[in-house]
């Protein structure tokens, strides 16, 4: 398990599927996401038990508080061993707990894992610019825009741009 001050990332596991399917089928939560897509229960417990176990190429982790409750995931992926990159993925599930800090300390914890146990030397994700919440967390951890994807998202008919925001391991905070 990786700790940081506020939770702690583990392996995703079977029984976690639940809590998977109901955030997935939730259009709040995944509002800003671009895998938007209602699942049954049986797909995600299938998808969840076929999932192919961690690797450098891929790193999935559950987020839970330090007292145990699982509230998001977080992924590194795609990573590149020659160019020292990767990008990461990350969304709080639980409505509850969005905007106290769990997304930004999840985000720093998964960053500083990347940095110093996979060696990366940048971390890069995209980000709809209407997302607002989440940029100003990425910003916290030492994230800066690097580009912009214009008209690149489509949500309650409307066209968004995206960024694309990049931080290097001498940059985080």
């Amino acid at each position: 398990m990786l700790t940081g001050d506020l939770v702690r990332l583990r392996p995703v596991e079977p029984e976690d599927a639940d809590s998977l399917h109901r955030w997935h089928n939730d259009d709040e939560v995944m509002r800003w996401l671009q895998s938007y897509f209602h699942t049954s229960l049986a797909g995600t417990r299938k998808r969840i038990g076929d999932r192919q176990e961690n690797t450098y190429e891929k790193v999935t982790l559950c987020i839970e508080t330090l007292e145990g409750k699982l509230i998001g995931i977080v992924a590194l992926r795609d990573a590149d061993p020659i160019n020292a990159r990767a990008e990461v993925d990350i969304y709080i599930g639980e409505k509850d707990h969005w905007g106290g800090g769990y997304g930004t300390d999840a985000l720093r914890t998964m960053c500083r894992y990347g940095f110093d146990t996979l060696r990366l030397h940048s971390i890069q994700l995209g980000v709809v610019e209407a997302n607002e919440r989440a940029i100003k967390s990425y910003k916290k951890v030492g994230f800066q825009v690097d580009g912009r994807y214009r008209q690149s998202f489509y949500r309650d008919g409307e066209w968004h741009d995206s960024l694309l925001m990049c931080v290097l391991k001498d940059e985080l905070t």
